[in-house]
């Protein structure tokens, strides 16, 4: 299985994660500031600022691309319950 670096910025710590993995799930493992109120992008609490390595990451969905927009997300910001870490990525929060 593939596997990807993915490095929480804001609290200087990488952590290998299969291929796939949502960049949420890793974050509230090793404690990274990126904070939600849900898992389904309902809320739009996870905004996350991709620092490096966006084309390492899922195309977002529909909802997801709507939710940002609501949110007025810049270019560099997705939605930490739903984007997938597909390779080498560096992301922080974005509130």
């Amino acid at each position: 299985m593939a596997k990807a670096k993915l490095t929480f910025a804001d609290i200087g710590v990488s952590v290998t994660v299969p291929a796939g993995t949502r960049i949420i799930e890793v974050s509230e493992k090793v404690g990274a500031g990126i904070v939600y109120g849900c898992r389904e992008s309902d809320c739009g609490t996870c905004l996350t600022v991709v620092v490096d390595g966006m084309d390492n990451l899922s195309e977002p969905s529909n909802f997801e691309l709507a939710t940002l927009a609501e949110k007025k997300a810049g270019p560099n910001m997705r939605l930490a319950c739903q984007t997938l870490v597909l390779g080498d990525v560096t992301v922080k929060p974005g509130a």
